[in-house]
């Protein structure tokens, strides 16, 4: 779902910090190589990732989808020098292409790459969380969040990517074997009502809820 233009999409992107040659690289293998490559969070999304991981500075960072490693190394940029950044997929095939592009880049020794259900590896990681990132299967949504929000540190952020899902969370007449858009409807209500939180959504390219803990 486009909310914007064509024409005004390139205008913010053209003025918009440039993309690092690495992540164009990455784009380029991404769709030459690998199914879905729409999945990626592209430019501009990861020029917003970036900033936003820039001015939180964190220590911690959990990403909960890691799809070809995008998005991992935009949140990376903002990692503090002894930071790390824990990253999980369920995609065994995807795991060296990952690998691949996290060596290339300054941040490989900081991102440390988890095989498997997000909802049993999470429990199993050390320490606290100053940024999440949540970009994985849509009906999880709320399990996941449930698993961190304790393990987030005070005014920790997480993101959430995906809560527009091209529009469909206006449609209440979904398909029955559509478990995805009522998920996040009811996700989107969950980040909204919640006490701990503060809760911006951004219509950036698919949705982008930004939550603060109070």
């Amino acid at each position: 779902m486009h909310f914007l233009s064509d024409a005004l999409n390139t205008y913010v992107v053209n003025h918009s910090e440039n993309e690092p040659e690495l992540l164009q690289q990455l784009t380029r293998e991404t769709y030459q190589k690998v199914l879905q490559p729409r999945m990626l969070s592209g430019h501009y999304q990861g020029r917003v990732l970036s900033m936003i991981s820039k001015l939180v500075r964190p220590k911690n960072i959990l990403e909960i989808g890691t799809y070809t490693g995008y998005s991992a190394l935009c949140l990376a940029e903002g990692l503090q020098p002894n930071g790390h950044l824990h990253t999980i997929d369920i995609n065994e095939e995807l795991v060296d292409f990952q690998r691949s592009y996290f060596d290339k880049s300054a941040y490989g020794p900081q991102i440390q790459q988890y095989l498997g259900n997000a909802l049993d590896i999470i429990p199993t990681l050390p320490g606290a969380f100053d940024l999440i990132f949540i970009d994985a299967d849509k009906e999880n949504y709320a399990a996941y969040f449930n698993l961190i929000i304790n393990r987030m540190s005070s005014g920790g952020i997480i993101l959430s990517d995906n809560v527009l899902w091209s529009g469909k969370i206006l449609d209440t007449s979904h398909k029955k074997e559509d478990k995805a858009t009522p998920a996040l409807m009811a996700y989107n209500k969950l980040l909204k009502d919640d006490p701990r939180l503060e809760t911006v959504l951004l219509p950036i390219r698919d949705g982008l809820t930004i939550s603060r803990k109070l």
